[in-house]
């Protein structure tokens, strides 16, 4: 049986960047499992192993077009240090968790400015890389009633991130957040 759409697909998977750099991989024993067509997984990827089947190997490029969209300049912003904890010394690539209205979101920061500010990247962090993997197709078959039923919760209650909306946050996941 080959992948296409609305079917169960599990795979086991290693991520790198381009520079090899590993990023993400599958537990051992416990391959990603998700139904097609639902927005579970990027949509360069998915796309990427349509009509392969259950025992098929592949190394698969995505662009970032493809992924987490490209570095949008718009999603750079200033906040004030004293919005940022006191006891840390703050410089360029730390990660901090952010409270936005539909949750919590990740911030990177890109520069720590000489007037009182802190300047944040917003964009998701895998934006603008190209993503490889190294992927291997462990079961395609159709999916259960649970299954269906828990990508539906999952597309009907959305991804957290706020995909469609016209703030800052919710770009943030650049377009291939996975709402749907």
């Amino acid at each position: 049986m080959n992948i296409a759409e609305n079917m169960y697909v599990a795979i086991d998977y290693t991520l790198t960047l381009e520079s090899g750099q590993e990023i993400d991989k599958s537990p051992a024993g416990q391959p990603l499992g998700f139904i097609t067509g639902t927005g579970q997984i990027i949509p360069g990827l998915e796309k990427a192993l349509m009509g392969r089947a259950a025992g098929d190997n592949a190394k698969l490029i995505v662009a970032p077009e493809e992924a987490y969209g490209p570095v949008k300049d718009d999603l750079f912003q200033d906040i004030p240090k004293s919005q940022f904890p006191t006891d840390v010394e703050i410089s360029p690539g730390m990660a901090f968790e952010a409270q936005g209205p539909r949750g919590p979101f990740m911030i990177t920061v890109a520069k720590v400015n000489d007037n009182d500010t802190i300047t944040v990247d917003l964009n998701h962090p895998m934006a603008g890389k190209e993503l490889h993997f190294d992927v291997n197709v462990v079961e395609v078959r159709q999916p259960t009633a649970d299954e269906l039923a828990q990508a539906a919760a999952s597309f009907s209650s959305g991804c957290g991130c706020g995909c469609g909306s016209d703030d800052a946050e919710a770009d943030a996941c650049g377009s291939g957040c996975n709402c749907g």
